[in-house]
């Protein structure tokens, strides 16, 4: 054994040694490594119990090894150096056994079985006590068999809460047959309470409802019976029945309440003011209000106000409060609604610096916002923009040695459908909102001068919290390109590649789409990366040129090359289609996995051959398969040659996407991810410039590439900072040993690394 070896040895010990996870552990005590839960029935899972457990084992990295545990016990035991306060701030110390702690958790446990109607159950505790200062706490449910709900009765001596919820019996959550289940009772409770606040009672709540069990000895059958107490019992000991409530005014008001000498209607709502007209026109507040004059209370009707007001851009936020009114007619509230108005205006710059291939440039644009610009809570928005960069290793004969970019673009969002024949009680049911926007963008470059411009009209709605949708109803983008410089000219033609030609001619696009996307958990709830389990799935379909061949075809026009014109300019003719899901499995708080399909097609046909370079798919990057850089993969196992110009050669009509990834919370605002990616692109096509990338059924799954990685998030909740690397382990491009680097690993050769705002899926 060598002296360096030995050495090592030494050092890796001493290191092991100083970090041992129960170094902070006093003597007597005990770290606790481990609480497991079993059950010996599957209808009682001892993971559904780990919430009631007080006290819990240290937090693992990927569930693997507790790092923060270990990083705090790296640290030295003399407090006041600024080294070990760093060590102990970003560490954990050890969770040593609470043998108190651990009595409480089983008893949690054992009242949470019984609650599911196991009422016999019982939860022992089991401490053993391992080597080198550890316990591993075991707890045992030994749940026994349900009680049943064998008979159900209802008690409600108010006649109208009776019939109330006699029409609504079929949404009950209890039935004979059920388990005498204690968080079902509870969850009746609520549900009987949200039935009445939505029918008018507006002094209802859960205390109301109350329930009881019989049992008959030795038998495991419960008859329950649930009872709706009145409202209250006056001195003459008369029963009064539920008060329910009618709204009588509806005012919106300013965020004060005094100095209002201005008061109009409209729609049957009042207005308040201070001596002149609302920041954002009364019709339009109407239209975002479904709490009505005349109608009964409802809450699920002040929910869908607050939601629906807090879509305006011109409110900063709103208030609602209720007034009881006073006097003979005791059945009655006024509402009150209090409007916060935001900052209309506001004016805004980002300065970026870029570095293409050691290339280096800048960019800077500002934006202009207007948040209530026609006092509808339309928001318009310009922004301008400009970008340079020093180009380098040009060859003669280009007429300039940078890039430059300027542009301008516009829009303007209405917070509501802007569609004829739609009712207005569709409308008012419908988050929606309908924008149209403008873009001009110039590019200069060495090689080339290219001109983008667009026009869109789009719609975005939602029906519930899960569903939404968007069209973009027209959408109209015209490239041009008024100039080639002669050697890039002499390139092109140069080149047997069609791709390559087809995206430096003029283009004209005339496109529909529609977009559907579905939450599991909501899109009010956020869609953290940890959390419960939820899932997503979009689905988009898109169509250019079909009205325009179907009217050139009706008029007979004549074809140039093959194909027809609008204004002298060939317009492009395809059907695409995407479809993505994700699905996040929480394994507990802190660990998460995610997996991901994405798959997307587009096909070229009658007036193209060819899709527009916007529109084609490319494969790699931070957001795709993280082992090659943003469009360096595919088509296929078509292989780069390494020039410039290859990267618009690795693009596709095909577009497959494979993505498992596991999340861990480090520490602070640290997350962890280790994750492995798989995928491709394909063309429809076989071109003679894109050898090996057309899909082939009896091949594919050969060309499929995959890579691994692990990645560092700053999550600071409202955007998230994102390392990422990936590592090649199949690569379909490669031959030999190349084509397995997972095998035959080269750090410079298949080595990619990522920086990117959100999380990849």
């Amino acid at each position: 054994m060598s002296r360096a070896f030995k050495l090592f040895i030494v050092s890796l010990s001493a290191l092991l040694a100083a970090c041992s996870p129960t170094k902070y552990v006093p003597d007597g005590e005990y770290l606790l490594e481990e609480v497991r839960i079993v059950s010996d029935t599957k209808e009682v899972k001892g993971g559904d119990m780990k919430g009631f457990v007080r006290q819990q084992p240290n937090s693992k990295w990927f569930s693997l090894a507790k790092i923060p545990l270990y990083t705090y016990s790296l640290s030295g035991r003399d407090s006041a150096r600024l080294f070990n306060r760093f060590l102990r701030r970003i560490g954990e110390p050890p969770v040593i056994y609470d043998e108190g702690e651990a009595e409480r958790s089983r008893v949690e446990i054992e009242k949470a079985v019984r609650n599911l109607g196991y009422i016999r159950a019982t939860v022992g505790s089991d401490v053993r006590v391992r080597k080198r200062k550890r316990v591993t706490l075991t707890y045992d449910i030994r749940a026994g068999r349900p009680y049943v709900v064998d008979e159900l009765h209802m008690e409600v001596g108010d006649t109208a809460v009776r019939r109330v919820m006699e029409e609504d019996k079929d949404g009950s959550l209890l039935h004979e047959g059920m388990n005498f289940d204690i968080n079902v009772l509870e969850a009746e409770r609520q549900r009987i309470a949200a039935l009445m606040n939505n029918s008018g009672y507006y002094r209802f709540n859960k205390d109301f409802v109350s329930f009881t069990a019989d049992t008959v000895a030795d038998t495991y059958k419960v008859g329950l019976t649930c009872r709706v107490r009145p409202y209250a019992v006056d001195d003459g000991g008369r029963v009064l029945e539920h008060p329910r409530y009618r709204l009588r005014n509806v005012y919106f008001m300013p965020g004060v309440r005094d100095t209002l000498d201005n008061y109009f209607e409209h729609d049957g709502y009042g207005f308040l003011s201070k001596g002149g007209r609302p920041p954002i026109k009364p019709g339009v507040l109407a239209d975002n209000a479904y709490v009505e004059p005349g109608e009964l209370y409802n809450d699920s009707h002040v929910q869908r106000t607050y939601q629906s007001l807090g879509r305006l851009s011109a409110l900063r936020n709103s208030n609602i409060h209720f007034a009881e009114l006073e006097g003979e007619d005791t059945l009655s509230l006024d509402c009150y609604i209090l409007l916060h108005q935001n900052k209309a205006k506001s004016l805004s710059l980002e300065v970026e610096g870029t570095n293409s291939a050691g290339d280096f440039g800048a960019a800077a644009s500002v934006t202009f916002q207007h948040r209530n610009i026609f006092r509808g809570s339309e928001t318009f928005m310009v922004k301008v923009r400009g970008a340079y960069e020093a180009i380098s290793g040009l060859t003669d004969g280009y007429m300039n040695d940078n890039y430059t970019e300027y542009g301008v673009e516009a829009s303007l969002n209405f917070p509501r459908f802007l569609m004829p024949f739609l009712s207005s009680d569709f409308k008012r049911r419908t988050r929606a909102t309908s924008e149209v926007g403008l873009m001009y963008t110039s590019q200069l470059r060495p090689e080339f001068e290219r001109t983008l411009a667009s026009v869109s009209w789009r719609y975005r709605w939602r029906r519930g919290s899960r569903f939404q949708h968007r069209i973009d109803l027209v959408d109209i983008n015209y490239v041009y390109v008024p100039w080639i410089s002669p050697s890039f000219r002499a390139q092109l033609e140069a080149e047997t590649s069609s791709v390559l030609k087809y995206s430096y001619e003029n283009l004209f696009i005339l496109r529909t789409a529609y977009n559907l996307t579905f939450n599991s958990r909501g899109f009010n709830q956020g869609n953290s990366s940890m959390g419960s389990d939820s899932y997503t799935v979009r689905f988009g379909l898109e169509s250019a040129g079909n009205l325009l061949y179907g009217i050139s075809k009706a008029a007979k026009l004549k074809r140039v090359d093959g194909k027809y014109s609008i204004f002298n300019i060939p317009y492009a003719q395809y059907v695409k289609g995407d479809f993505d899901f994700v699905k996040n499995v929480s394994i507990d708080e802190r660990n998460t996995f995610v997996f991901h399909v994405g798959l997307g097609m587009a096909y070229p046909y009658a007036n193209s051959e060819i899709l527009p370079f916007e529109k084609r798919y490319f494969s790699g990057g931070a957001n795709s398969v993280r082992g090659w850089s943003v469009r360096s993969l595919g088509p296929g196992s078509f292989k780069s040659e390494g020039r410039n110009i290859d990267f618009m050669l690795q693009s596709g009509d095909i577009k497959l996407d494979l993505n498992v990834e596991y999340r861990t919370k480090l520490f602070w605002k640290l997350q962890g991810a280790a994750y492995i990616d798989a995928g491709n692109i394909w063309t429809f096509r076989d071109y003679v410039d894109q050898p090996g990338g057309q899909f082939r059924f009896n091949r594919f799954y050969k060309e499929i590439a995959v890579s691994y990685g692990l990645g560092i998030r700053l999550d600071f909740d409202f955007f998230v900072l994102r390392f990422d690397t990936g590592m090649k382990a199949v690569n379909p491009a490669g031959e030999g040993k190349d084509r397995y680097p997972l095998v035959h690993p080269s750090f410079r050769r298949d080595f990619a690394f990522h920086f990117a705002v959100g999380y990849p899926f």
